[in-house]
């Protein structure tokens, strides 16, 4: 792989040579951020026409709800399924066997609410297998692929569902077509989830095999609603924001854990936070005219995705969403009102917004997979009162050895990182207090690609 020194390189590489840093055995130096051609060239791949195809193909089923048809093969869910499970099949012919395809099926029984009787249903996966046989790690994607009209119970009616989830679909199945015969150490998972409107069935199904199957799972992106740049109700264009919304305070965080993170005043560093915003520094490096909105929440006002089973498990995950909702053409019977037109049509998404959102979501599982795995043992020694914070890890001890590891700090009322050291050893001495900084420290690669961020525990 190659790398480039971006205009972004020069206005915030820091060059820490001279600097009066106390380093026991290895001096800090300069770390440029660099974006990698690969990966440029994979966001590049990515086609508004192929992701606007997809999408219309979803929609040309009638209906996707989960209680919909399974015996019709052009009408339904279960055809739905089929197909996006023969999309995946070819994608896969050009990974030289690395990439295999299943329809991981099961029952969720009648629950007396929007499970009438026990139903089959499918969530259907494309994985692309790690190269290195010691890299346990495995990454997510995910979109829903199920649909719905106003009411939620209606398996009949027309329910295009567009871009409320074919759009997270879809960006899914371009990214398998685009990273399939590309080779990662990690694990890479493709995904269309059943049952998103029926209760989240399908995630909960997936995270619960991950925990009990002990998935080592490091990151789960999900998109939903990600093809949309107008509000009909503000009148609002808006093709340059992408939201994405991330847990502060771990949905299983223990009593000890609780203790540690007000201990630290962590409440803004959760995995899942320090996912969204790695997303948004490689998104933007890679994808033109987006800024990425992180959202303090776990996700919009009273809702969920997704994302939150697998949060709820104790994985860190995470939910890309559209800046500006249509609720015109959201969860709406396919009707004109008044010369309105209502329901969740393709004529009402923009998929050159589509794409740039695939771009982010491409370029943030490109660079974890491609990153060695997050150093271990992180740890922030307390044992001297001192202006200068000293931190210490150990190398993972599975898959590729890192060329390095970047601390990262920032202000305590700083939402984001804002400045980074490269370092080749396992310890570091800063010039900055930990009462003023917040920290943490990632694996790199000598190609420039990181883990994610690890927050220090105290070592006294």
């Amino acid at each position: 792989m190659t790398t480039k020194t971006t205009f972004k390189t020069l206005l915030t590489a820091l060059v820490l040579a001279g600097t009066p840093l106390c380093i026991p055995t290895q001096s800090l130096a300069q770390e440029a951020v660099r974006q990698d051609d690969d990966i440029k060239k994979m966001v590049n791949e990515l086609s508004a026409e192929n992701l606007e195809q997809l999408v219309r193909k979803m929609v040309s089923f009638g209906t996707r709800h989960t209680l919909s048809t399974t015996t019709s093969k052009k009408e339904g869910i279960g055809a739905a399924r089929e197909w996006v499970k023969s999309e995946f099949e070819k994608y896969a012919q050009a990974s030289g066997g690395r990439m295999t395809v299943e329809m991981d099926r099961f029952v969720v029984k009648a629950d007396g609410r929007r499970i009438p009787a026990d139903v089959e249903m499918a969530n259907v996966m494309a994985t692309l297998k790690g190269t290195d046989p010691t890299d346990t790690r495995v990454i997510i994607v995910g979109g829903h692929l199920d649909s719905r009209a106003t009411d939620v119970m209606d398996a009949k009616s027309k329910a295009p569902g567009a871009n409320d989830d074919a759009s997270g679909v879809a960006m899914v199945m371009e990214m398998a077509r685009v990273m399939a015969s590309r080779k990662f150490p990690a694990t890479l998972v493709f995904v269309a989830f059943q049952g998103e409107e029926q209760g989240l069935y399908g995630s909960r199904h997936l995270s619960e095999r991950a925990q009990q199957e002990g998935w080592n799972l490091i990151a789960m992106q999900n998109n939903d609603i990600v093809g949309n740049s107008y509000s009909a109700e503000t009148g609002i264009h808006d093709n340059s924001r992408v939201r994405i919304f991330s847990e502060g305070t771990p949905a299983n965080e223990t009593e000890e854990q609780a203790k540690l993170r007000r201990t630290l005043g962590a409440e803004n560093d959760s995995p899942s936070r320090n996912l969204a915003r790695y997303m948004e520094t490689v998104g933007e490096k890679y994808v033109d005219q987006l800024d990425v909105v992180l959202v303090h929440r776990a996700d919009r006002f009273l809702r969920g995705g997704d994302h939150t089973p697998f949060n709820q498990q104790g994985f860190t995950a995470v939910r890309m969403s559209e800046m500006n909702e249509d609720f015109d053409h959201q969860h709406q019977d396919v009707r004109k009102e008044n010369n309105v037109q209502y329901g969740d049509l393709p004529e009402y998404m923009d998929f050159g917004y589509l794409r740039k959102n695939a771009g982010v979501n491409l370029a943030s599982m490109a660079s974890l997979g491609w990153a060695p795995a997050a150093p271990e043992k992180v740890g922030v020694v307390t044992s001297n009162l001192t202006n200068k914070t000293d931190l210490q890890w150990e190398a993972p001890a599975k898959g590729p050895k890192p060329a390095g590891y970047n601390v990262l700090l920032r202000t305590t009322n700083s939402p984001n990182w804002e400045k980074k050291f490269f370092v080749k050893d396992t310890k570091a001495t800063l010039p900055y207090s930990k009462d003023n900084y917040f920290f943490s420290v990632q694996s790199v690669d000598a190609e420039g690609h990181a883990s994610l961020p690890v927050l220090p525990t105290p070592v006294r």
